[in-house]
């Protein structure tokens, strides 16, 4: 038994603007099926989508606090001038600069219009064949220990560990990758951002948050009161949900 992960969820004010961004800053397309807004590649709506992350804008009353997210997306570039020439498009969509502690780096740190952080890398062979969404990057205390959890809760395969860093990637070898980096903060807040999880055709969704629940992760109650799908945490308190199939 195994879940994949099948969309990024990121909480917002305007979930139809927040969407708008996301679909024109990674050349895909936005819709509402119903009350969020579901940014996913163009030529029509296919959810679960069978090989991309795609993004669900859900709205939300509450405004972002000023704490850095947790978790972000990285972006994938092809050359220097395409990681200039993507930073001044997504600027010009309305993502701002942002400084986030990173000093001298060689990828851009900007935010979309509602403050949630990204990160436009510059070229990387390991992401030649992700896609726009080159990673979704984890901060946390211990690599070590989300990629145990991590590697245990999906079917995707490890590909590098350390006590800074580590690295998961579907093992069919398509989409974007997992990544857990060590970082010195603690999470004080909850993800404005986090991953949505869905079982696989004939497996059991009940049985599924049992086994997550085996393996370390919690309930929680974000105030969803009775919804089809299980909120928890994993053991640093990183919020997920499982989802039921459509």
């Amino acid at each position: 038994m195994a879940l994949r992960p099948v969309m990024v969820n990121i909480k917002a004010l305007d979930a139809s603007a927040v969407g708008r961004f996301w679909a024109e800053a990674l050349g895909w397309s936005a819709y509402s099926p119903g009350v969020t807004t579901y940014v996913g590649p163009a030529g029509g709506l296919v959810w679960p989508d069978p090989v991309v992350l795609g993004i669900d804008v859900v709205p939300v009353p509450e405004p972002r606090t000023t704490t850095k997210n947790r978790v972000h997306l990285d972006l994938a570039t092809t050359s220097a001038a395409h990681q200039a020439e993507t930073v001044a498009r997504l600027q010009g969509l309305g993502a701002m600069p942002v400084d986030v502690g990173q000093g001298e780096v060689p990828w851009t740190v900007l935010a979309d219009p509602e403050g949630n952080e990204f990160c436009v890398l510059e070229p990387r062979e390991i992401y030649r064949d992700t896609g726009p969404i080159a990673a979704v990057v984890v901060d946390c205390a211990d690599p070590r220990a989300m990629a145990r959890f991590w590697g245990e809760a999906l079917d995707w395969t490890l590909h590098e560990v350390s006590d800074d860093h580590a690295v998961l990637r579907s093992a069919k070898g398509v989409g974007p990758y997992l990544e857990f980096l060590r970082t010195p903060d603690v999470k004080t807040v909850p993800d404005r951002v986090h991953l949505d999880l869905l079982p696989y055709a004939g497996d059991d969704r009940a049985a599924e948050v049992a086994r997550l629940r085996a393996l370390g992760a919690t309930d929680l109650d974000l105030g969803q009161g009775d919804v089809p799908w299980t909120c928890l945490a994993d053991p640093e308190g990183h919020e997920f949900c499982v989802l039921a199939r459509p």
